[in-house]
């Protein structure tokens, strides 16, 4: 293999590592943690961190293509998408639950 063949690999053995540890965490921290603020808070830096790394690695590994593109088109969608989500969610839980407590 050549040298830059091996840096190569090792970058998107490390993208792929930071990416699993980030959904690892991110599981721990549904399982663990007591409310929905925090486990969301959790999740969403999963999905966020985790996936991105992955697909910085995809891209990465398939080279810069049409593919590659495609692969961050898709990254940048879940960038901007995910925290927006995760948004309007903790403010719908936040209404429901004060709305509960006044009853």
């Amino acid at each position: 293999m050549i040298l830059l063949e091996i840096i190569q690999l090792i970058f998107i053995a490390l993208f792929l590592a930071g990416g699993i540890f980030f959904y690892m965490v991110g599981v721990l921290g549904l399982l663990r943690l007591p409310d929905v603020f925090t486990r969301m808070h959790a999740t969403t830096k999963c999905d966020t961190m985790g996936a991105g790394l992955i697909l910085i690695a995809l891209v990465i590994w398939q080279g810069f293509t049409y593919v590659s593109l495609n692969i961050l088109v898709v990254l940048i969608f879940i960038w901007l998408t995910n925290p927006t989500a995760a948004h309007y969610i903790a403010k719908s839980a936040y209404i429901s639950l004060y709305k509960n407590e006044e009853k």
